[in-house]
């Protein structure tokens, strides 16, 4: 059943429609026996907003199967990057940092679904639409979380730090943080806020998972099925929603800062869990990154030496 009018308008367009389609290709990785994660609630958030309702929720709704740009190669991205990402902030989390902040959570419902230790507080920071949505069809559902849960409405392109604080943040507690999915769409000078904040927010021991785009993509790239396919289908024009100006180094920023950063491509989980996408000709993932950084600085020390570490296939002969 559809949401009621006028709470869907936070998911119908824009970067909120791209929540609706990560949610269904969790929804369909929920489904396949091999699972990388699995979300019960995933395919309720899909079929509640009139723009998704018609979208896939189960594999055999998809005639192709995994050769199917859009719902299986990357709905099979989505699924791999999910798995890894929870595979973090679980670890995270059992080795100390008892606060989660999920910077642009969009649909997704970890605090629902994951196996958290006792005392854990999700942060769940987004529009206040699309919070809203989301929260209509847990109650629909009835969904408990499974631990203590704190939605936050924010715009994360300006000042959210002052709000998360008086929703019962603690700076001085380690953190995992995750922007997931978040920072292609952020102007340059919000991803440079946002990498400042976080580093002035964490104690020692936090942490900050998230994603970019390493290099522009080449035409041959930016017409591929994928992207032509999400524009066609589901009316999701993502290179449209990237932002186009030149992105900062985060990674690099967060290193001088004192954080220990490792870069990651999907392809080495994919061959970590023997499931997920590919390497292809003209591949739209090709220039995807996976960023994971622990802050081992203090904040009355000064930072130590930066140090970063690249995938194996970026570093020079010996490194």
């Amino acid at each position: 059943m559809p949401a009621a009018t006028g709470l869907t308008d936070g998911v119908a367009r824009g970067v909120g429609r791209t929540a609706l389609l990560v949610a269904a290709a969790r929804a369909i990785e929920t489904h396949r026996p091999d699972a990388l994660a699995r979300d019960p609630f995933a395919e309720h958030f899909v079929r509640a907003a009139p723009a998704s309702a018609g979208w896939p929720v189960r594999p055999g709704q998809v005639p192709d199967g995994e050769a199917d740009p859009l719902w299986g190669r990357l709905g099979r991205y989505f699924a791999l990057r999910t798995r890894v990402l929870d595979d973090h902030l679980l670890r995270s989390a059992h080795l100390g940092a008892r606060q989660v902040v999920l910077l642009g959570a969009g649909l997704d419902s970890r605090a629902y679904r994951l196996d958290w230790p006792p005392g854990c507080a999700v942060y769940e920071v987004d529009t206040p639409e699309v919070l809203a949505f989301k929260q209509s069809v847990l109650d629909r559902v009835r969904a408990t979380p499974v631990t203590e849960r704190r939605p936050l409405a924010a715009d994360l392109r300006h000042d959210w730090a002052g709000a998360l604080q008086d929703a019962g943040f603690d700076p001085g507690a380690p953190t995992a943080w995750l922007a997931e999915g978040l920072l292609l769409y952020l102007p340059a000078a919000a991803e440079r806020r946002l990498v400042a904040t976080v580093d002035r927010l964490s104690a020692a021991g936090s942490t900050l998972a998230y994603e970019i785009k390493e290099i522009a993509e080449s035409p041959e790239v930016r017409s591929s099925p994928v992207y032509a396919d999400a524009r066609r289908r589901v009316g999701i024009d993502l290179l449209a929603l990237f932002d186009g100006e030149p992105r900062p180094d985060s990674a690099g920023e967060l290193a001088g800062r004192g954080w220990t950063v490792t870069v990651r491509t999907p392809y080495e989980f994919t061959r970590r869990h023997g499931r997920g996408p590919l390497p292809e000709p003209h591949d739209a993932l090709a220039a995807n990154r996976w960023i994971f950084a622990a802050a081992t600085h203090t904040r009355e020390g000064p930072a130590p030496a930066p140090r970063t570490t690249r995938p194996r296939s970026q570093r020079r002969p010996g490194n």
